[in-house]
């Protein structure tokens, strides 16, 4: 039996930074994390990214160890006893705690009748399994999504002078994010730099076991050397939902990241629903929600009081284009765009049926963060014909 002041169950990013947080203001009380990854925290956005450019594997190490952290690694919290402050994972072993932190994040949507020759791009492994692979002379691969993860993959596989295969059932790269004429310019720019695109189409099943070959709903067979899927993620909810702990889309928390009105139960990143003033509530999925909510709420694990009131933000590289975003990003709101070069730089403001700025996207704009966020957080309508408001 463990006995530590403050569990973290997960670890990920968020499990860190709340980690850190804590001894922010607590430099003595004993932290233990249960993660049932082989590894300590490390920062995931380099597996997309950065390591695919050349960065060193090393830099992803968070370090959590080194701030008086026990870990608890290959391991899995599978159980809760919220009265008597207990956790059990699946090795049977029992961690009596003071406060908990859920910080399970979310699992992979898997694709019909998967095997183990699909990756599920989420963790070095997979980042190492997939960059093996694409060392391999004269391999191709078949990217299974045009959201988030897979617009990146296809982008780093394709500069890596790889066939690059990509199938999604929207009509352009990034659809549920942005506009209609932003997202089919994409398909143009990914077919430009080598990438197939096939939009409109699902995968709806893999051929027999051990060959790296899928079928999709147009009766196309597509083969491989490699099949990566990123079709987003699903919250780790089933941990609280067997506490009876409250459960909407995530954990729900509220502005310290409490969970159900408890003072010693608290949930953070990807897994908690909480709230963000004017928007309502969200659940939000990147490194920045992960670092800032993670830390926050460790802080208040220590009794800092402070209510989280951050936006966050997200970010991304596709070839030669970036972007950087706040708040709510839907293509299905009405949207102004402001182009300085047509889908090359520009700013993009999505509203609601009152006008307000839910989000705004900065494509290949910098240094623009904190005004979008304060534009955002402002909750005024606005005229979408007059250029006052705008930031550029």
């Amino acid at each position: 039996m463990q006995r530590y002041r403050y569990l973290i169950v997960g670890g990920g990013m968020t499990a860190d930074a709340a980690c850190k947080g804590i001894r922010d203001l607590d430099s003595e009380g004993s932290i233990g994390l249960v993660g049932d990854e082989p590894y300590p925290p490390y920062s995931r956005p380099p597996l997309s990214k950065g390591l695919w450019k050349g960065a060193p594997e090393e830099k992803v190490w968070r370090r959590t160890e080194e701030i008086g952290v026990d870990l608890h690694l290959r391991r899995r919290v599978v159980s809760l006893d919220l009265g008597a402050r207990q956790a059990t994972d699946d090795q049977g072993e029992i961690y009596v705690y003071e406060r908990l932190l859920l910080a399970t994040g979310g699992r992979p949507r898997r694709l019909p009748g998967d095997g183990p020759e699909v990756i599920y791009f989420r963790t070095l492994d997979d980042y190492r399994r997939l960059r093996a692979l694409a060392q391999e002379e004269g391999s191709s691969f078949l990217v299974v999504g045009g959201g988030f993860i897979g617009s990146e993959i296809a982008a780093a596989l394709a500069m890596s002078e790889r066939r690059v295969t990509m199938v999604f059932p929207e009509t352009g790269i990034g659809a549920r994010l942005f506009p209609v004429d932003l997202a089919e310019f994409l398909n143009s720019y990914y077919r430009e730099r080598g990438v197939e695109v096939v939009a409109g189409d699902t995968v709806t099943s893999l051929a027999q076991e051990g060959s790296r070959a899928a079928l999709t709903g147009s009766g196309r067979a597509i083969e491989a050397t490699g099949i990566v899927a990123g079709l987003g993620i699903e919250p780790e909810v089933e941990l609280a939902a067997s506490a009876l702990l409250p459960v909407e889309d995530g954990v729900v928390v509220d502005e310290l990241g409490r969970v159900g009105g408890r003072d010693d139960v608290f949930a953070a990143g990807d897994v908690a629903r909480f709230p963000a003033p004017p928007l309502g509530t969200l659940r939000v999925e990147h490194e920045d929600h992960a670092n800032s909510h993670g830390r926050a709420v460790g802080r208040n694990m220590a009794g800092a009081g402070e209510p989280y009131h951050h936006l966050p933000f997200f970010y991304s590289d596709l070839f030669d284009l970036g972007y950087e975003a706040v708040g709510e990003l839907d293509g299905r709101l009405r949207t102004v765009s402001d182009w300085r070069d047509p889908y090359r730089e520009g700013v993009v403001y999505y509203l609601d049926r009152e006008d307000r700025v839910r989000g705004v996207l900065l494509w290949n704009v910098w240094g623009k963060v904190d005004d979008a966020r304060a534009l955002v957080r402002s909750g005024e309508r606005v005229d979408p014909g007059s250029r006052e408001w705008r930031l550029a």
